[in-house]
């Protein structure tokens, strides 16, 4: 032991001191410890140094701290080192820093008020913890209720949940939680909503019994215990409910900061209602009952709005309206009665002023007169034996009888409305057994402690004591369950303070017999309680400073009591005459709350239809007379009568602990106050229950889990193969003392602190082994840095001397160049030399040259300038002379001319005297005129248009000259020819200087016209290079807007492809939240109906069903009961009616018997007609036999013709054969083949000889008419036999030559007709089957080329599938056509066998005919005839199938009822039964009968719901049903007639479409009956699966040894180790491919088969998201590995099956998400970043709540900070998303059901006669 302290007590061990603050403080050792220290060197968290001092009496170490890896743990039993400062340490981690409000300690329940509303009461959180493990989920309310729920039912025990603490604790909102997780899980039992109506109660019990105090906004002033009734199926059916202790003073006094009840101030604030009015309320500060506490209002509650809920809670229990008005009325008299105002008359009296308004109120509301009222309030009657006085009262004592009148007023009311609730919670089921919640007030201590808080504590004491023996029981069996020595643990045990308050002449029984005294008094008790129990008891205490006190030492405190009103309280007296004035008031309710209790329904009595148990009472019952001793019994004895039945009603159920503490006593949010913790953790008892734990072997691991841990502690010679011993056989190498832990059956149980021992050399190999394991990898490191560093340094030589090397090349081809540089420098400056001096020659001999030239320039010059001017001078010159020479030359012509002229003028003056003359020349000159006016115009046009001719104008002016230049010298002639014209031609003189002025005015408006048109020019020039500069930059602007507008283009395209894409999105959103509707509604339609089909089958056999198990939902019951149905319904179909479904199991009993006695009468009747039925053909036969008699000679005459014939055939076949086999491949059945003519020819040899032998036939008939004729028999009737009619014919002919004759030709006839047909139709059979052989062979062809084209298409995987499909429906019908044939080879054999029984006999007569000798050659011998074998044609089938009206039942019962999938599904092509199902529709279509039509769909559909509701939880079946109602609905498409699925039939199946009904509606019946089916197969699965998914997901280890086993508490989980039994991966992925090869046996659509596994993908992510957030120890690195893995091979399975498309990976997202979380870094604000980007499938909440519950496994983990949650929750606060925690596991996604047309033809579809359906007949 020393060893192991010195041990545990090094340097750096930290450990617990106490502390006047926070209680306790956390210190770690700077120094060792060694045996004899006095004191211990610490150092404190804030880093400040200390010396402990060790007590010198005790030597007591301080406590040791758990290693940090047990910290936050959720069993607080789970610790190793269990003490007071560890329990704190813990509840305040888990509540502080994870925000976690529930904890374990053992069987208790701890719960930490957070004073804030939190996510985790849903119903997917009660989904999540119905049917769990109470220590597989993290602690919660509804893991007790689950425990006390499940425990119920299993152990056929009543339980109890005990819910205790301080007010303001959280007491009634446990409650409240449990009763609703009870109301959810189990359900009613009827119809009455009995759950809603225990939920209903809570507001109304809240509303009249809670109120605000200084410690709770909503403290429950009264104790109250519920019993929720269940049925022996386990579902709700009623309630009771027993009150303690309401606290009626309250009604009449509050403290500062405190409210009365809830009711008041709601009636106050709704008092402006309409229906309110006539209570005469007004605001709460109006009343002396509502102001005394200063504080009417609580923050955040409107009493409005919760009056409404108390009158609606008020409605559902059946208290009507006028009931609940009266209550009211009732509550506001007591408010106005305490308005009455009393003032002093004198000393010892009172009076009421007259007409006080209060008290008319109160006297109008109750129905009593004002003068009785205002008299009894201040006087009081007394009685003698012989007198009655009335005395009257002093104010004080006046208005404490006002006060007691309204506390005892309210008390009526309070029990009045619990009696009520009581009735309105029970119903006439028979109670199987009952859950009781006890909420009750926890131990008090204020102050000032009186009576209240007496009751209170001494209530307290007494569920302690149960509460430890409770506790000391169960370690008890637990240690005799593993076969561990038992020592007793001592416990602390409050009987003695139970004695002390109830015990003979206890403080109870002295208050009451101070009651009973005449002038009993508060401090005569108090001596009395001195006198008796001060030196007698060492818990009860005298205060040193009071005579009026005492003092309890109670088991968690001690408490001072002040005896003041102990005894007023405990009498709870009431003047008799105010109560008499009550009973006589006017109003009803008021005299209903007064009446006697014998007379009135009180909860006391027995409640009717409760199976005979007796409700307890608040009281015990009291039988009251009308006389003075109305309160015999005392308030303390009522309160102790009615506690210890409350215990013996605990005593007798296992109870259930909830221990609720209030963390601060100023209602902050996650605050935590240690020192009102410890209190409280005291108060309740949980560190008693850590104490008890403690004393014995806290710590029990299994031997599986401490080998998992440990294993590191053990060497490999250590492990054994029997994990027990080794277990043994290291903890005694490593624990000496073996008194420190125990060797169970199945556990290792360990003293406190030897786990955290075991933790430390866990720890501390670890560590060895880290040191070891860095030791070797920072030597691997530092080599491996040599190595680089050797490796650099090499490299760095190399580089050198190779730097070096080529400096030195360097330097030589430098030098090099050098050399070069120089020699072609030099030979650069001698050739610039030369080329400078070259270059000055030539510049002097250009200059001098240049020079030469000019001056020959010069000259050349000057010559040519003397020429120049010598041409111009000799030009003048000879210009001169030409004038000269002209002039006298014009000069001489103009002499001559005016000679000539003269002589002229004198001949025309002679001419002139002659008038004609003159008129002849005048017209000739009109004529000139007019024409030289006319090109004066033209002219003047011509000018006008000089714009439109600038470019010509000067050439047409020019010519224009010359022209009149002509016409003015023509002119002049004519003038000088006629001089008496002068004056016109002086005219045309004048006209022509006007021309002329015209022209030079028309030469300047040119040259004006082309100044302007030159302007214009450039202007138009400049004009365009702005137009090109504008166009630049509009082109510019264009491009620009071009590009604008092609940026916005493809914004605007984005952005619609966007919004199409999000509205299509939204669209499919929609429709898929509208078809999840439509098919949960069609769920829930389906579940009424089963609820409907059970209600009834319920009423029916209520009288004869047995008791049924024991289960916990609706589902088995339903199905038993459905079974009944069934069995019923299955005699029915037997007898073919259609009748009542409702038969008891004794009728079905009753009436198989009769069917089974009646089948054998059948079977016997049929057995007899089946041999009488032999006998006859017997007989036939042989007379047949003898009637052929006389063919046997002809017979044998044609039997060679016949062979030969037979041969011919035969060989004509072979033929044909060979060569249809020779050329099958090549085509063989065309027209103009061989194998074609073969036939041909074989075909027209056989009508030739058809013909032949209709001749014959016809020569014969024709003889055979004329024979008939000659005969004369016409009285003669024909019969239907062939053999008699001949025996008629023959016995009528008397010659016996036409006898025979006669018989000859018929015979032929007959035979040749026969011979004829049978011919023809073997050749025809033959010709059919080859023709149907070669088309199957080509079928068949192009059937393999088309696969095989499309397996080539297909990747190797889906080739290969789809290789063993074709080979499996290959084999399929192979195996069909065997077993036809096999069928009919069985039914050939059965006739061979029958004919050669009749040949035999036949044979045995024949051989005693012929020893006798009796016959002779001509006479007729009856031999044996060998039957001709005529094979029946084969009809070309359409795909139908024929049934008659009775047979519908049979084929139902066949096909559907009484099919086995499991056979069916291997044996037959998928989806048979719905082909058949078609087929047979498709003949009623065909026959056009609608009500065959309607009735085969009709039974189809219910039979097929039918088997479903027998057979709905077996996959098998479920499946087999999905695939063919899914394949029957596409038949229904495929084969409908409309033009979207008719696209991808054949011609073939296109003819095969229904004709006369259009059955869309019966489409969406099947299409919603395929939606049921799908939703059973999802539960089906999801039943099959749920069980698998924890273990498997989560709890298995499926890499061993990644995550250790962290210690456990009494609340085990479920073991990580796959043991036997255990459910891992591999059984989840075997579950799957099971459910995958299932459907697609049954041929089920793969479009379906990726929803469904979509769906369980979905399943299996969601709950193994949701227990992920409800397990605390699930969260870890090392899980978050473990799941990743998992998630990964479920990937690969995916992946192996070709599902990776199916969407089933994304429904695993969030898993994947929350395992990375676990293992991301969670440090810094990059990190925090990462993974707000990574979680984006998960909500904020999912987030937080992960990171809350990290737990680090080892010490080496680090735990997430406070702050980096806080930095998440800001960086995530603007997510729009749903507060939802847990994910809803009940969601199915919408199925659709996409079109899949078969390629199967329905005529090639073969019936097996497993299916015994030979009723049916292929049309």
């Amino acid at each position: 032991m020393n060893r192991e302290l010195e041990y545990m007590f090094l340097k750096c061990a930290r450990v617990w001191i106490p502390d006047a603050e926070e209680v306790w403080k956390s210190a770690e050792l700077t120094k060792d410890y060694k045996s004899g220290h006095v004191s211990l060197q610490l150092m404190l968290e804030d880093g400040k140094n200390i010396e402990h001092k060790l007590d010198p009496k005790t030597k007591n170490l301080p406590y040791l701290r758990n290693p940090d890896i047990l910290v936050g743990e959720n069993d607080l039993t789970a610790l190793s080192y269990l003490h007071e400062p560890a329990v704190l340490h813990n509840l305040k981690v888990r509540f502080i820093d994870s925000k976690l409000i529930y904890t374990y300690c053992g069987i208790v329940l701890v719960a930490i008020n957070p004073y804030e509303t939190l996510p985790i009461y849903g119903t997917d959180i009660i989904n999540a913890y119905s049917g769990q493990n109470m220590g597989d989920m993290d602690p919660h309310i509804f893991a007790v209720a689950e425990e006390a729920y499940k425990q119920m039912a299993r152990d056929e025990r009543n339980q109890s949940i005990i819910v205790s603490g301080e007010s303001g604790a959280g007491k009634t909102v446990s409650a409240k939680y449990a009763m609703r997780y009870f109301a959810t899980v189990s359900g009613s039992a009827s119809e009455a909503n009995v759950e809603e109506k225990v939920l209903a109660s809570n507001p109304i019990m809240e509303a009249i019994g809670n109120a605000k105090t200084t410690r709770n906004d909503n403290s429950s002033r009264f104790g109250k215990y519920i019993e929720i009734g269940f049925d022996n199926r386990y579902r709700i059916i009623g309630a009771n409910m027993r009150t303690y202790l309401l606290e009626k003073s309250r009604v009449v006094f509050q403290a500062d900061e405190e409210r009365n009840y809830h009711i008041f101030y709601q009636l106050c604030a709704s008092a402006h209602l309409p229906e309110f009015k006539a209570l005469k309320l007004s605001s709460a500060n109006d009343f002396l009952y509502t102001r005394q506490g200063r504080s009417p209002v609580i923050d955040g509650v409107d009493d409005t709005k919760e009056l409404c809920t108390t009158r609606n809670a008020f409605s559902l229990l059946g208290i009507n309206e006028s009931y609940q008005m009266g209550l009211f009325q009732v509550l506001a008299a007591i408010l106005h009665l305490g308005n009455v105002e009393i003032k002093d008359r004198d000393a010892d009296s009172s009076v009421i002023p007259s007409n006080n308004r209060h008290l008319m109120a109160f006297c109008e509301l109750v129905g009593v007169t004002y003068q009785d009222m205002s008299q009894w309030l201040c006087h009081r009657k007394l009685k003698t034996a012989t007198e009655t006085y009335i005395k009257p009262l002093p104010r004080l004592q006046a208005t404490n009888a006002r006060d007691a009148l309204s506390k005892h007023i309210y008390a009526k009311l309070f029990n009045w409305i619990v009696e009520h609730v009581n009735k309105a919670l029970v119903t006439n089921v028979k109670q199987h057994s009952f859950i009781g919640v006890l909420d009750i007030y926890g131990f008090e201590t204020f102050e000032i402690n009186s009576f209240e808080q007496f009751c209170i504590n001494y209530a307290n004491e007494k569920l302690q004591q149960q509460f430890n023996m409770h506790v000391f029981k169960l370690e008890q069996e637990e240690y005799m369950k593993e076969q561990i020595p038992w020592t007793l643990i001592d416990f602390y045990d409050n009987q003695p303070c139970i004695n002390l308050i109830e015990a003979k002449m206890g403080i109870l029984d002295l208050l009451d017999e101070e009651c009973k005294m005449p002038k009993g008094s508060d401090d005569s008790w108090a001596q009395k309680l001195y006198n008796t129990h001060l030196k007698t008891c060492s818990l009860f205490e005298k205060p040193r400073m009071s005579n009026r006190a005492f003092i309890i030492q109670h088991f968690a405190d001690k408490v001072e009591y002040q005896c003041d009103g102990f005894l007023e309280k405990n009498k709870d007296t009431v003047n008799e005459e105010q109560i008499n004035v009550m009973k006589a008031s006017k109003f009803d309710l008021l005299v209903e709350l007064f009446q006697d209790e014998e007379k009135a329904t009180s909860p006391t009595g027995q409640v009717q239809g409760t199976g005979g148990r007796t409700r307890l009472s608040i009281k015990p019952d009291k039988s009251r007379d009308k006389s003075s001793k109305e309160h015999k019994k005392t308030v303390g004895c009522q309160f102790r009568n009615s506690l210890q039945k409350l215990m013996d009603t605990l005593n007798a159920t296992t109870p259930h602990y909830v221990r609720c503490i209030k963390p601060n006593d100023f209602k902050l949010a996650f605050s935590f106050d240690p020192k009102r913790a410890v209190q409280q953790l005291r108060a309740c008892g949980v560190l008693e229950t850590i104490r008890i734990s403690a004393a014995g072997f806290p710590s029990r691991w299994t031997y599986q889990e401490f080998f998992s841990r440990y294993r590191v502690l053990m060497k490999q010679k250590d492990v054994l193969a029997d994990k027990k011993l080794t277990c043994k056989n290291v903890l005694e190498k490593l624990v000496q003392d073996q008194d420190k832990y125990q060797f169970g059956k199945t556990k290792i149980f360990f003293r406190a602190g030897q786990v955290a021992y075991l933790e430390k050399l866990r720890a501390d190999k670890l560590r060895a082994a880290c040191i070891r394991i860095q030791k070797t990898i920072r030597c691997w490191l530092a080599r491996k840095k040599y190595l680089r560093k050797r490796s650099a340094a090499i490299t760095i030589q190399r580089f050198t001397r190779g730097y070096q090397a080529r400096c030195l090349a360097k330097f030589l081809r430098r030098t090099q160049a050098a050399t070069i540089i120089q020699k072609y420098q030099r030979m650069y400056v001698e050739r610039k030399r030369y080329k400078q001096k070259q270059a000055a020659a030539l510049a002097m001999q250009t200059i001098l040259r240049a020079y030469m030239a000019r001056q020959k320039y010069q000259a050349l010059l000057r010559e040519h300038k003397a020429v120049i001017i010598q041409k111009h001078i000799r030009g003048w010159l000879a210009r001169c002379w030409y004038k000269r020479c002209l002039e006298a030359i014009v000069y001489l012509q103009c002499c001559i001319r005016r000679m000539r002229a003269k002589r002229e003028l004198k001949k025309l003056k002679i001419e002139a005297r002659s008038v004609e003359h003159f008129k002849k020349l005048n017209k000739g000159m009109e004529n000139k005129i007019m024409q030289l006016q006319r090109k004066i115009d033209e002219q003047s046009k011509e000018n006008r248009l000089v714009n439109e001719r600038l470019v010509g104008l000067e050439s047409s002016y020019t010519v224009e000259s010359e022209r009149m230049r002509g016409e003015l010298n023509r002119l002049r002639g004519v003038e000088e020819d006629a001089k008496n014209k002068a004056n016109q031609v002086s005219s045309l003189l004048e006209e022509l200087e006007r021309l002329k002025k015209e022209l030079s005015a028309t030469q300047q408006e040119k040259k004006t016209i082309e100044d302007w048109a030159q302007s214009y020019r450039d202007e138009m020039e400049k004009m365009v290079a702005e137009l090109k500069d504008q166009n630049g930059l509009l082109k510019k602007e264009k491009d620009d807007l071009n590009r604008l507008i092609q940026e916005q283009s493809q914004q605007m395209t984005e952005k619609m492809t966007r919004a199409i894409a999000e509205e299509t999105q939204q669209l499919e959103t929609d429709l898929n939240e509208e078809r999840s509707r439509y098919q949960n509604l069609l769920s829930e339609h389906l579940r009424l109906e089963e609820k409907y089909d059970d209600l009834k089958e319920e009423m029916a056999l209520s009288s004869n069903v047995s008791k049924p198990g024991h289960r916990r939902t609706d589902s088995t019951h339903s199905s038993n009961e459905s079974e009944y149905t069934y069995n019923s319904e299955y005699a029915e179909l037997e007898d073919g009616t259609r009748g009542r479904e409702d038969v008891t199991r004794g009728i079905d009993t009753s009436l198989t018997l009769k069917l089974q006695k009646r089948v054998t009468e059948l079977e016997q009747d049929k057995q007899l007609l089946r041999n009488e039925l032999e006998n006859r053909e017997e007989q036939l036969q042989r007379a047949s036999a003898m009637a052929r008699g006389a063919e046997l000679e002809y017979e044998s005459l044609k039997r060679q013709e016949l062979e030969s014939e037979n041969k011919k055939l035969k060989h004509d076949l072979e033929e044909m054969r060979k060569s249809l086999l020779g050329n099958a491949a090549t085509g063989a059945g065309a027209p103009g083949s061989p194998a074609y003519k073969v036939l041909l020819e074989q075909l027209n040899a056989s009508c030739e000889e058809l013909e032949v032998r209709k001749e014959e036939v016809l020569i014969l008939r024709s003889q055979l008419v004329s024979q008939k004729e000659a005969m004369h028999h016409k009285d003669e009737k024909e019969t239907m036999t062939e053999p008699s009619v001949y025996k008629d014919d023959v016995s009528k002919l008397k010659d016996d030559e036409v006898k025979q004759a006669y018989v000859g030709l018929k015979d032929t006839n007959r035979l040749l007709e026969h011979q004829l047909q049978t011919q023809r139709r073997t050749y025809d059979n033959e010709v059919e089957s080859l023709r149907s052989e070669l088309q199957n062979v080509k079928e068949e062809n192009n059937r393999q080329q088309q696969l095989l084209a499309q397996n080539l298409q297909l990747p190797p995987e889906a080739r290969i599938e789809a290789s063993l499909q074709h080979e499996i429906t290959r084999l399929t019908n192979e195996n069909l056509d065997l077993m036809e044939q096999l069928e009919k080879q069985d039914r050939t054999i059965r006739k061979l066998k029958k004919q050669l029984k009749v040949y035999s006999k036949r044979i045995g007569e024949m051989g005693a005919g012929q020893t006798e000798g009796q016959t002779s050659p001509g006479q007729m011998v009856d031999e044996p005839i060998h039957p001709v074998n005529i094979p029946r044609r084969e009809k070309d089938f359409q795909g139908m199938l024929e049934y008659k009206k009775e047979d519908e039942m049979k084929l139902v019962k066949n096909l559907i009822l009484e099919l086995k999938p499991r056979g069916v599904a291997v044996n037959l092509i998928p989806g048979l039964p719905a082909y058949i199902l078609f087929m047979c529709l498709r003949h009623a279509d065909y026959v056009n009968d609608d009500q065959k039509v309607r009735t085969l769909l009709t039974s189809t559909i219910n039979s097929i719901k039918k088997i479903l509701k027998k057979r709905g939880d077996d996959f098998e079946t479920v499946s087999f049903w999905l695939a063919n109602t899914c394949r029957f609905l596409h038949c229904l498409k495929q084969y409908s007639g409309d033009e979207q699925f008719m696209k991808h039939n054949t011609s073939r199946q296109n003819e095969h479409c229904l004709s006369n009904f259009d059955l869309a509606e019966y489409r969406q019946v099947i299409s919603d009956l395929a939606i049921q089916i799908y939703q059973q197969l999802i539960k089906c699965m999801e039943n099959i699966l749920q069980p698998m998914i924890v273990s498997g997901m989560l709890e298995h280890e499926t890499i061993q040894g990644v995550s250790g086993v962290k210690p456990t508490g009494l609340r085990k989980r479920t073991s990580s180790i796959a043991d036997e039994g255990t459910y891992t991966l591999d059984s989840i992925l075997r579950q799957l491919s099971a459910f995958h090869s299932t459907m697609c046996q049954h041929g089920t659509d793969p479009e379906l088969i990726k929803q469904v596994v979509k769906q369980q993908f979905y399943i299996i992510g969601a709950v193994t998201l949701n227990n992920l957030l409800l397990r605390k120890d699930m969260c870890s690195w090392s899980k978050g590995m473990q799941i990743r893995y998992n998630v990964s091979q479920l990937e690969e399975w995916l992946r192996d099956k070709g599902l990776m498309t199916c969407g089933a990976k994304e429904t695993l997202e969030p898993l994947i998400q929350a395992a990375q979380l676990l293992q991301v870094k969670k440090k810094t604000d990059e990190d925090a970043e990462a993974i707000c980007s990574m979680c984006h499938a998960l909500t904020t909440a999912q987030i937080v709540k992960v990171l809350n519950l990290y737990t680090p496994v080892n010490e080496f983990e680090e735990r997430v900070s406070v702050a980096f949650i806080r930095t998440i929750q800001t960086r995530l606060r603007d997510r729009c998303e749903s507060p939802q925690l847990l994910m809803d596991t009940k969601m199915i996604y919408p199925v659709t059901f996409p079109f899949n047309p078969s390629c199967l033809a329905l005529e090639t579809i073969q019936i097996p006669s497993s299916l015994n359906l030979a009723f049916l007949t292929r049309v």
